[in-house]
């Protein structure tokens, strides 16, 4: 899941190199902690949250197979 998201990202960013992704597992849930450099997060971020909501909703669709739930947080 961390390289899908890497994968998705990269190309959005004009620092490619400053991306990182942090896993935390909990009993029911997964929580990943996307990490860019400070210039690309509008970027990421997108105008009114578009471009998050639409990594979200692939981050999500991908993960259809296990049972825990999948959170994707942009820091």
């Amino acid at each position: 899941m961390e390289a899908l998201i890497k994968t998705i990202v990269k190309p959005l960013v004009e620092n490619p190199d400053k991306i990182s992704v942090e896993v935390r597992e909990e009993s029911n849930k997964m929580i990943y902690h996307l990490t860019v450099h400070p210039e690309d997060v509008g970027k990421v971020i997108g105008k009114n949250g578009r471009i998050a909501k639409a990594i979200r909703t692939v981050v999500y669709a991908a993960n259809s197979d296990s049972k825990k739930r999948i959170f994707l947080d942009i820091m």
